[in-house]
């Protein structure tokens, strides 16, 4: 019996994930390099606020969180797919990396954007949405094939050439690549969200 108990606590400890917690939290200014100080200084000037979200955890390595500080101000503002098309890439997204942060970030601007709450909400399920635009259709088809099969079909791709051109297609997928990337950041860093509260996914099995 005492051995079963073990090996039942023993499996518990490996399948079982930890409580959550921030491992790379806000950095103290006087802890702070010199190359950090300069790129939060830049970054505060850059976006008018002070470093928050994954580029706490990217505030680590200067070098990596200027260019992509730079990239996401296009990715996220300027692509040539519109606002409303744009968040629902990232929502998708963040639900593909389960990222919570993310999605309490970017669901309210989605819904404001034009994403209705019914697609938000199937995305946030897991399910594919009924009642989307054709653009949305689109675009839902070209993520999901990207991000589930790392390729596209050559039917998806004519699509998507046809309707927003190589640039706009080029831009979904930077959008996807972009938001994977700061996923693959927020969850190993655990970064927690900004307030409670706020909207978030629920936990995939994976």
């Amino acid at each position: 019996m005492r051995v079963h108990i073990v090996a039942v606590s023993i499996l518990l400890s490996v399948s079982v994930p930890a409580i959550a917690q921030d491992r790379l939290p806000p950095i103290p200014l006087d802890k702070m390099t010199e190359a950090q100080q300069q790129a939060a200084a830049e970054y505060k000037v850059h976006r008018g606020v002070e470093v928050n979200g994954p580029f706490i955890p990217l505030l680590r390595s200067p070098e990596v969180m200027i260019p992509t500080t730079a990239m996401g101000d296009y990715l996220r503002y300027k692509t040539a797919l519109g606002a409303p098309l744009n968040e629902l890439v990232i929502l998708i997204t963040a639900r593909q990396w389960s990222q919570s942060y993310e999605w309490s970030v970017h669901q309210p601007i989605a819904i404001k954007a034009g994403v209705s709450p019914e697609i938000a909400k199937a995305i946030s399920e897991g399910r594919r949405p009924a009642g989307m635009s054709a653009d949305q259709d689109l675009v839902y088809d070209f993520c999901d094939e990207l991000l589930h099969h790392q390729s596209v079909s050559d039917m998806t791709y004519a699509r998507a050439v046809k309707r927003f051109g190589e640039q706009g297609t080029i831009d979904m997928i930077g959008v996807m690549g972009y938001y994977s990337f700061l996923g693959m950041v927020l969850n190993v860093a655990r970064t927690p969200l900004d307030a409670p509260g706020l909207p978030t996914l629920p936990a995939f099995v994976h």
